[in-house]
């Protein structure tokens, strides 16, 4: 029976005494799967490895050469009786390291002499360790380049099998990379019928391998070249599907059609300009216009707006809300908390003045409605704003989650904004996006955010979204500096933290700290979600700091009764009711005040001009987007601010790296890259956000965006001439099983 890709994986590791930890650990279901299990790096067998700055306890695997190999006797301290051990010295271009082999017989240890004889050469693998001043390596492991004539089960690779790189790959508990490299060589000598979805013209115009050549020189390379040849034609291979699965899914939203929005009778819109006391920045204009072309065409929008914390984009969103409300429909506008919906709401209704009081006493004859929905909100309070939505009559309706739900009806919803993407699930955005208008199509779209997630990023670069880029600030918006706290060396600076809050409060002046928990209950998450994790759960690029993480309610206490005592110190946090957290927003805002100790409920879009400094504890718990959205918080009545970012970070971790890019740089656009690589890129068809269970398997958006560019060339021109992929079926099936995954389900949804 023929052996293919699509073959069980049993098919070749049948007899493979670990076949269960390498089909389990691995996730191998197919023999394709496992020639898709790509070797993370590779080891010059012609030359010894390089080997500096080791520490005690790193796992080393070395290309070595046995330089001594001595049989020692000694007694059993257990047994009484004789034991031998074989203790041998390696060669590498770095110190030598010792090995030791224990034997319970003679002639075993005998055995193990003269297999590791003077001159042998192998990888070696095991922990660093010094005894006596001399680096060995402990538990070592290893496969030697020798006669094919010893036994398998000794781990040798004979001369005809060697070949200038040794693989080394991913792998699970009980599997060493030289038992998949074994496995690997059956798999690609055995199978048959390498189905190649890349047809060959496209091949041949891309200058990427076919798919037997490209297996063959990843996993078991003459050079580097051809590690580079391979590893090309895979991520473009991956590249192509994606793009092809987004223009497919894209083409098909588009052909559903949307109204288009080109204004109407009312001059909603220019009456506001009109009254703005302040002219738009060129780049507002320009982005505007650009969203008005969007609106207008007959196909639905879907843009992303990029801009600086305090550049200006709820202006500008605002604005297309205005031009859709003047062509007849409604827009709704969607933020990620309560606070921030509030906010909004407030800021809305202030910019609109009578333009917002439709059905109102002194409303202008433009005049639209504005309504607030929230999940806080009883029943009674609902009922108008529901009525008011379902006739129309509400022109712009602000909310959180609670617009989401299904008994949220709308008259004709022409526009959507979210706000803060990052701050909503797949599936929340999906169910707003997907309701329809009068006319039964779906809204446009418009996407706001002031640092690029990971997710986002990879999305514009595969080019689901068009982009607008606010990058200037306008008048009035003072620079923010920025300064680390590095606790771990410096812990007395935290009182000087305390000392710079009391000065600026002194002057006037109003302060925010920022803290990752609610309260000390160690079982509790707290409201921050910035803290990526590796496969087993746990955190990358944190690092515990000593005791508990800071907690909102502890440190108002712990601040009103010590370093600022006396000054008028407000919590703010996700537990509280919500007009409990509005009254605390209003007295802050209103002055009332002095220090507001919150969680993450104030990162986007509060607004308190007179708030000049902001503390953040345990800063090192919290993403590059996130700390640059919180600092976006002060600074924004003129007045310069000034962000300092405290924490127990040991210098040369991945988090203090992190924090001194923030530290280094207010360029949001900047930091999206720092973001994107240490999170990595997300899933980009599926609903993962943080990065670490990214689905791109050989893809990295910022190292392969060329390649990345021209697949999606290649997909559209593919499409352009057959929609259906008709004439290249291998293709078309690659894509279908892509289209039929529940990772494809994020398409419809976005």
């Amino acid at each position: 029976m023929a052996i293919t890709l699509d073959s069980p994986v049993e098919a070749v590791l049948g007899g493979h005494k670990k076949a269960d930890k390498m089909i389990k650990g691995l996730h191998l279901r197919t023999v394709g799967d496992l020639l898709h299990h790509f070797p993370r790096r590779y080891l010059k067998t012609g030359e010894l490895s390089e080997v500096s700055d080791l520490r005690e306890g790193d796992l080393l695997t070395v290309v070595g050469e046995v330089v001594d190999s001595e049989v020692r006797s000694y007694t059993d301290r257990r047994t009484g009786r004789p034991a031998y051990r074989v203790e041998v010295r390696l060669r590498t271009q770095g110190p030598y390291l010792r090995m030791t082999f224990f034997a319970k017989h003679k002639h075993t240890a005998e055995w193990n002499a003269k297999r590791l004889a003077t001159g042998t050469t192998g990888v070696f693998l095991g922990k660093a360790g010094s005894f006596r001043g001399e680096w060995q390596l402990t538990n070592p492991q290893l496969v030697l380049f020798g006669d094919p004539k010893d036994s398998a089960e000794d781990a040798l690779m004979s001369v005809e099998e060697l070949t200038e790189l040794f693989p080394l790959y991913p792998l699970t508990a009980g599997v060493e990379s030289w038992d998949v490299q074994r496995a690997v060589r059956f798999a690609r000598s055995v199978v048959t019928g390498i189905w190649d979805p890349v047809p060959e013209p496209l091949r041949e115009q891309y200058d990427v391998l076919d798919l037997r050549t490209a297996f063959d020189w990843i996993h078991a390379p003459e050079s580097y070249d051809q590690v580079k040849r391979a590893q090309r034609r895979f991520r473009f291979e991956e590249a192509l599907l994606l793009q092809l699965v987004l223009l497919r899914r894209r083409r098909a939203v588009q052909g559903l059609g949307a109204q288009a929005r080109t204004g109407g009778s009312s001059d909603l819109l220019g009456a506001f300009d009109a009254r703005l006391p302040f002219a738009l920045t060129p780049g507002q204009q320009a982005v505007g216009a650009d969203i008005e072309h969007d609106l207008a065409q007959p196909h639905p929008m879907n843009r992303l707006l990029q801009g600086e914390v305090g550049s200006g984009k709820t202006l500008v969103a605002l604005r297309a809300m205005l031009r859709v409300v003047d062509s007849g429909g409604q827009a709704a506008l969607l933020a990620p908390t309560e606070v921030l919906a509030q906010q909004h709401y407030r800021s809305i209704t202030a910019m609109l003045g009578d333009l917002a009081l439709a059905g109102q006493f002194g409303a202008a004859d433009e005049a639209t409605r504005v309504e607030l929905l929230t999940g806080s909100m009883t029943k009674t309070q609902r009922t108008e704003p529901l009525s008011r939505i379902a006739t129309g009559e509400a022109g712009i309706v602000v909310g959180t989650h609670a617009l989401l739900q299904d008994k949220v009806q709308f008259l004709d919803l022409g526009l959507v904004v979210v706000d803060e993407q990052h701050r909503f699930g797949v599936e929340q955005r999906a169910a707003l996006t997907g309701t329809k208008g009068r006319a039964g199509t779906p809204p446009h779209v418009l996407v706001m955010t002031a640092t690029p997630i990971p997710r986002t990023v990879a999305m514009t670069v595969f080019g689901d979204l068009e982009v607008s880029t606010l990058s200037e600030l306008p008048a009035g918006r003072a620079p923010i500096q920025t300064n680390l706290v590095p606790l771990a060396e410096q812990p007395h600076w935290e009182a000087r933290v305390w000392e710079r809050i009391r000065e600026e409060v002194g002057r006037g002046r109003q302060a925010y700290v920022v803290a990752p928990r609610i309260s000390g209950d160690e079982s509790e998450q707290g409201e921050q979600d910035a803290v990526d994790v590796d496969a087993e759960g746990d955190p990358v690029g944190a690092v515990a700091t000593p005791g508990s993480l800071s907690a909102v309610v502890e440190v108002v206490e712990q601040l009103a009764n010590g370093p600022l005592k006396g000054l008028r110190v407000a919590a703010l946090h996700g537990r509280m009711a919500a007009d409990e957290k509005d009254r605390t927003m209003r007295a802050f805002a209103a002055g009332e005040v002095d220090v507001l100790v919150s969680t993450t409920v104030i990162e986007v879009g509060v607004d308190v001009a007179n708030a000049s400094v902001m503390a953040v504890l345990d800063a090192d718990r919290f993403g590059v987007s996130q700390l640059h959205q919180l600092r976006g918080r002060v600074g924004r009545g003129g007045l310069p601010g000034l962000c300092l970012l405290l924490s127990h970070a040991e210098a040369g971790s991945p988090a203090r790296q992190r924090l001194e890019a923030v530290a280094a740089t207010n360029d949001g656009f900047a930091l999206s890259q720092v973001d994107l690589e240490q999170r990595r890129e997300g899933d980009v068809l599926g609903a993962s956000q943080s990065g670490f269970r990214s689905s791109l398997q050989n893809l990295r958006v910022l190292r392969d965006e060329k390649t990345i560019v021209e697949a999606r060339a290649a997909a559209a021109a593919l499409l352009d001439e057959d929609a259906d992929l008709t004439s290249a079926p291998l293709l078309a099936r690659a894509v279908a099983e892509i289209e039929r995954s529940t990772e494809a389900d994020y398409l419809e949804m976005s």
